[in-house]
């Protein structure tokens, strides 16, 4: 991209103040004196560029150059000021982050070692966009006295993760600091063909009646990848619509999530600027609005239909999919129950794992999407513990319980008490004990049978003898777009971003290293058998394809394949195991636990052989379910 005269001025005057800085004519100087009396001799009396750049290079002058220019491109250029980028906006492509799911690689560094996906957008000069910028933080006094973080330094990183009106961004992975580097900007678009007119330029009025906030979220990623959720903030931006020259500046403050809903984290510093600017500016209040913020909300606003796109093909393998993220309990402060504190959607999916009520509106909100009749179920399970699952009714009258912590379906068939004992009841093969109440986007029920025991219970929805249902017309007037109490339109699943082929073979290298050293801390060698760790693939393959889709399939083939590759007289042993993260030496700890693989890792034999095989299954939202399989063959000695 060419630029204009004095912007090129501008640059070199910059570059100059750099390289003066570093004295970098000082060691070029100092370089020229050495190269032409120790390598080319005293005698020499010319010097080619070629020669004097190869010195140069030798001595990491030009890389030390490069690393201290730090050009960045698109709108994190320090060359391009507000008013260039507004007439670039305008004519030309702009480079923004896009959102990137994936998981930080262990251990994290405080350098984003993540490739960076960037994705041109066409900016169309007949809509309205919204500039987010990020320009760093303060205050964030919990790391208030953390030491400098060091180049290549392993420490905990922070990571803003943007929603708006289905438009999904992630920053770049920031040290955990007091005053955390932020330094990203977010280009949101404003103008959308459901306002009316798809090729009328949203006036300020317009735009005045999109209620939808700006939704942030701020994740921690600690030096084992575990994550945590610091703040959730939903930012009012409709006020910079009485700005003048559509530009304004805002220090956000962050509130800590559930019990610490009052305490500050810190101080981010946001800047906001339309693109074009509005002509005319607006005078009146604008309503700010702000459910981790420990805000009460209805239950039925945390679920609505969310279709995948084509990222996920069938609703067993959104079961799957909900079940692969992470299942963490909501924090308890100072003892007590069960803490109730529901996540957004957004924020489920930044962290990668939830409580089951995150699991399940989630779920839940993927099969109202895939059109069935589904609800989230809140009862007990066993020792009365609380607990949400998802509930189906189909057409023929059939009850499927879904639970979305594992993926597994049962069907509901109800137990009658007033038959004779004589008659065979059916037995209960889910684990829920007691169900209190239903909810959808639209509808509210509640329990009023004479025994709240899931056994029992009836699900005929619409008689009113059994459920009591809330007036669907209270419903939307809390829960429809606008309302103070209502959540912003669910964000989109986004692609996964990890390479299984290079996470499987990663994952197993890791492992035999492990088992190697292991076992010559035991006095024992290691021989790896790569043909029977290969043969391992399709039961693994086999094992996925049954958590999805609950049908076993390829057993036969793999029986066949392994008999073949063990001799007569010769013992087969394999142990397959279910992981849901992608450490290698967490896994392997785990493995030893169990005495039948500790059985396989520790063997002796004569003409003993180890196998391990890895696959990984990836899943919209880097999430990923992780199958491994140790495996030895030995000779029988009887």
């Amino acid at each position: 991209m060419s630029l204009p005269p004095e912007k090129a001025s501008e640059l070199k005057q910059m570059i100059h103040d750099q390289l003066c800085k570093m004295d970098v004519h000082g060691r070029i100087r100092e370089v020229l004196a050495e190269t032409l009396h120790e390598e080319l001799g005293l005698e020499s009396q010319h010097l080619s560029e070629e020669d004097l750049m190869k010195a140069l290079r030798r001595r990491g002058i030009i890389d030390d150059v490069v690393k201290e220019l730090n050009f960045l491109s698109g709108s994190d250029s320090p060359f391009v000021n507000s008013k260039e980028k507004e007439q670039e906006l305008s004519n030309k492509k702009e480079m923004h982050h896009q959102e990137v799911t994936t998981t930080p690689k262990l251990p994290t560094h405080f350098v984003d070692r993540e490739p960076r996906v960037l994705k041109r957008t066409n900016i169309d000069p007949s809509r309205r966009y919204l500039y987010l910028q990020v320009l760093g933080g303060k205050a964030f006094l919990e790391y208030l006295q953390e030491p400098e973080i060091l180049p290549g330094q392993v420490c905990s990183t922070f990571n803003l993760c943007v929603h708006f009106r289905n438009q999904r961004f992630r920053s770049k992975p920031v040290p955990c600091a007091c005053e955390p580097d932020f330094h990203d900007g977010f280009l949101l678009e404003l103008h959308r063909d459901s306002l009316g007119d798809g090729c009328k330029m949203a006036d300020a009025t317009t735009m005045l009646s999109i209620c939808d906030p700006v939704h942030m979220v701020l994740v921690r990623t600690d030096t084992s990848g575990d994550t945590t959720l610091v703040a959730s903030y939903f930012l009012e931006w409709r006020s910079v619509l009485g700005s003048v020259n559509g530009t304004t500046n805002l220090a956000v403050e962050l509130l800590g999530v559930g019990t610490e809903c009052k305490v500050s984290v810190g101080i981010l510093n946001i800047k906001l600027e339309l693109y074009p600017q509005i002509n005319q500016t607006l005078s009146q209040e604008v309503v700010r609005t702000q459910d981790e913020n420990w805000i009460n909300r209805p239950v039925c606003s945390y679920v609505r239909p969310l279709r995948a796109g084509r990222l996920l093909d069938t609703p067993r393998q959104a079961a799957r999919f909900v079940n692969v993220l992470g299942y963490e309990r909501a924090p308890v402060v100072g003892g007590g129950g069960k803490q109730e504190q529901w996540c957004t959607l957004l924020a489920f999916l930044c962290r990668n794992k939830g409580d089951c009520e995150d699991h399940a509106n989630l779920l839940c909100s993927l099969l109202l999407g895939y059109g069935l009749d589904a609800y989230v179920c809140i009862g007990t399970k066993a020792k009365d513990i609380p607990h949400a699952w998802v509930m189906t009714c189909s057409t023929d009258g059939t009850i499927i319980f879904w639970e979305s912590l594992t993926g597994h379906r049962y069907i509901h068939k109800p137990i009658n008490p007033d038959d004779p004992p004589l008659v065979e009841q059916p037995k209960p093969l889910y684990p829920y004990r007691t169900i209190g109440c239903v909810f959808s986007h639209q509808r509210f029920l509640g329990n009023c049978q004479p025994s709240d025991a899931v056994e029992l219970c009836m699900f005929d929805l619409y008689d009113e003898s059994k459920w009591k249902p809330m007036s669907e017309e209270a419903i939307k007037s809390v829960c429809s777009p606008g309302s103070t109490t209502s959540l912003p339109p669910c964000p989109s699943l986004c692609a996964s971003m990890i390479d299984a082929a290079a996470v499987s073979n990663e994952i197993e290298l890791q492992l035999r290293v492990l088992v190697s050293e292991h076992r010559k801390d035991l006095g024992l060698t290691t021989i790896w058998d790569d043909q029977l760790s290969y043969l391992l693939s399709p039961a693994l393959a086999a094992y996925e394809t049954e958590r999805t889709t609950g049908i076993s399939a390829g057993n036969e083939e793999f029986q066949d394949a392994i008999r073949r590759a063990v001799p007569d007289k010769h013992t087969f042993k394999g142990f397959p195991i279910h992981f849901l993260h992608r450490n290698a030496r967490r896994a392997f700890v785990t493995c030893l636990r169990s005495s039948f693989c500790e059985e396989i890792i520790c063997c002796r034999g004569d003409q003993m052989r180890l196998a391990v095989r890895v696959r990984a299954f990836p899943y919209p939202e880097s999430a990923c379910a992780v199958w491994i399989m140790f495996a030895c063959k030995y000779r029988s000695v009887v």
